[in-house]
């Protein structure tokens, strides 16, 4: 089941990028008239359908209205070792942070600037006992950001061998459509995107577009208005 779901748009036109969080708790028709929540969307298109990567790349177009050009699905040892390799992230928190129960024992972090390993990263990015999935999202973009502003500061994207040894150190642990070893056009994305400006970062939530339900005893969110028009009037927005 999938995690978090991101979802990156770029309009190479007006030079918008927007980054949208959809909660894995989103319920959808997932086949035909068989409904679940988005989460396991990934893993039914894995085993029923042309490979879990297409499949959700379909669905979240026809949720969203914009046409989904690629996808990464990364594992956690992933996230931990691109995070390792940049020598850490940095974020500056307005509160502390307390996850008692997750990890086995009492995770924190204190109000003020940390400097987060992978292993920490995830645990910020991941926990949920403490918070609720919106809140978690949010930190999940807060993480990404971190990671971006790291690799600004090293003048990452000017290096394809530091490209590559990121590539290579988590080959085995990440499916993309991309053709992720065609450095020079993963890195001309890559610069195109940050110089255009400032990235729209957004969350569904029940403050906007979702409500709560339950579905077979399960706690669900569906769209206001019981259709998603105002969904994709959000990603067209986004990018005007």
């Amino acid at each position: 089941l999938t995690d978090s779901i991101i979802v990156l748009s770029y309009d190479k036109i007006t030079k918008k990028v927007s980054m949208v969080s959809i909660p894995r708790d989103l319920y959808v028709k997932i086949d035909g008239n068989k409904k679940n929540k988005i989460n396991s969307a990934y893993e039914y298109g894995y085993y029923n359908k042309n490979g879990g990567i297409n499949f959700t790349k379909e669905l979240i177009s026809k949720i969203t209205g914009v046409y989904i050009d690629k996808a990464v699905v990364l594992d956690f040892s992933s996230f931990e070792k691109i995070i390792d390799q940049v020598g850490g992230v940095d974020i500056v928190l307005a509160q502390s942070f307390e996850e008692k129960q997750q990890w086995g024992y009492e995770f924190f972090l204190p109000a003020g600037p940390n400097h987060l390993d992978g292993k920490n990263a995830l645990y910020y990015a991941r926990s949920r006992f403490s918070s609720n999935d919106f809140d978690r999202s949010r930190r999940q973009q807060e993480v990404m950001f971190a990671l971006k502003d790291k690799l600004t500061n090293l003048n990452f994207w000017s290096d394809p061998l530091k490209t590559l040894s990121i590539l290579n150190s988590i080959r085995s642990n990440i499916k993309t459509d991309i053709n992720i070893w065609n450095t020079k056009e993963l890195l001309d994305l890559s610069k195109e995107i940050s110089s255009s400006g400032k990235i729209e970062k957004y969350i569904m939530t029940t403050d906007n577009l979702l409500y709560e339900s339950r579905a077979n005893g399960s706690y669900i969110l569906l769209p206001k208005g019981d259709n998603f028009t105002q969904t994709k009037q959000l990603f067209q927005d986004n990018l005007k």
